[in-house]
């Protein structure tokens, strides 16, 4: 398996919204607890609307099912 393959494989789950806004979301929150100065209010409004996000998509994505033509 050659490394154009392994590249292939590690970035296709970015292809997928919710994954893009975990990952952003996860390193903000790893940024503001070993990096930026920022409360602990800062940080869970973070996670929160990441949460918020990744819900909103999953509920899109749901409604595009029930759709009828």
């Amino acid at each position: 398996m050659g490394f154009a393959e392994w590249v292939r494989r590690i970035g296709r789950p970015l292809a997928s919204r919710k994954v893009r806004v975990a990952v952003a979301t996860v390193v903000a929150a790893y940024a503001a607890e070993y990096g930026l100065a920022l409360s602990e209010e800062v940080v869970l409004t973070i996670v929160s609307v990441g949460v918020a996000l990744i819900l909103g998509i999953a509920h899109e994505d749901a409604g595009r099912g029930n759709v009828r033509d």
